[in-house]
């Protein structure tokens, strides 16, 4: 997805070091949503108009903004306390199950936007970056061999947390849907091409500092295993972004704390996917 301030966003494929507007191609897919819901064929006719493209065709990457990497999912479901090392350092219990909760979609936002901090509610804002899973087809009662055939692709979340909220109320939806708590992006990699989704290398920096450094092997339930959980009596849609939880390394653990202040840069990588980097912004009262 890109976009400039300005312009409303439009679908590209990116090619190297191009983003080509897949209306160029012929294609009348407005969004990412679209795409999906087209299904496996109209994926197939886009990336061979996309490998048949004239060289010159498409716009810089250095030259296009970001929109959210999918705007409009059914719905956005996190997971947390995935890493032992996580639910550790928040003196959490995650024995019971995955811990699920929805994000509400003014949150979503997307690379290289900023990020607006509600000092006069929190000033404990924390980063978690975290693989972000999107459904491609409808998903129930699956078992977790088949799992990642559901899946459409992947992207790099960073999950924004006011603490002082999450610890104040028994839910977890309020404290990390503050607009533009859920940057996505900076675009969604198709599942053929990552080979394995537990092989990946996930990397947080703050203002140069690396905070988190970790990989996907260290979840406590697999991407499959929670497709193949939450899909039980439950049908997930197509476009369902999934974000799989955090490693350790949360601000909140840090001595002295380190939490998010108007100005702080945060890039959260994940290796075959790409960079997500914001900068931190005061929000209006």
């Amino acid at each position: 997805m890109t976009r400039a301030e300005s312009q409303q966003a439009e679908l590209v494929a990116v090619l190297d070091d191009r983003a080509i507007p897949l209306a160029s191609l012929g294609e009348s897919f407005l969004t990412l949503q679209d795409l999906i819901a087209a299904g496996p064929t109209a994926l197939s006719r886009v990336r061979e108009a996309v490998a048949a493209a004239p060289p010159e065709l498409g716009t810089p990457l250095a030259e296009v903004g970001y929109a959210a990497a999918i705007l409009d999912p059914p719905i956005v479901m996190a997971v947390g306390l995935n890493y032992d090392e996580h639910a550790s350092e928040l003196n959490l219990d995650n024995d019971s199950g995955p811990v699920l909760f929805s994000l509400f979609p003014n949150s979503l936002t997307g690379h290289q936007t900023e990020v607006p901090l509600p000092q006069h509610l929190s000033e404990e804002v924390d980063y978690e970056g975290e693989l972000g899973v999107i459904i491609g087809a409808p998903a129930k009662n699956v078992t977790p061999e088949e799992a990642l055939d559901y899946v459409f692709g992947y992207t790099v979340v960073n999950d924004i947390t006011a603490r002082n909220i999450q610890f104040a109320e028994p839910q977890w939806s309020r404290c990390k849907s503050f607009d533009g708590f859920t940057p996505v992006g900076p675009v969604v990699v198709t599942a053929d091409e990552i080979a394995n989704p537990q092989a990946l290398h996930l990397t947080t920096d703050v203002d140069g500092l690396r905070v988190q450094d970790s990989t996907t092997g260290y979840m406590i339930r697999t991407v499959a295993q929670l497709i193949s959980s939450i899909s039980q009596s439950l049908t997930l849609l197509p476009g369902t972004l999934i974000s799989t939880g955090s490693p350790g390394g949360a601000g909140r653990s840090r001595k002295p704390p380190l939490y998010l202040t108007p100005g702080t840069e945060v890039t959260v990588t994940i290796e075959g996917i790409g960079t997500l980097t914001n900068l931190c912004g005061a929000a209006e009262a």
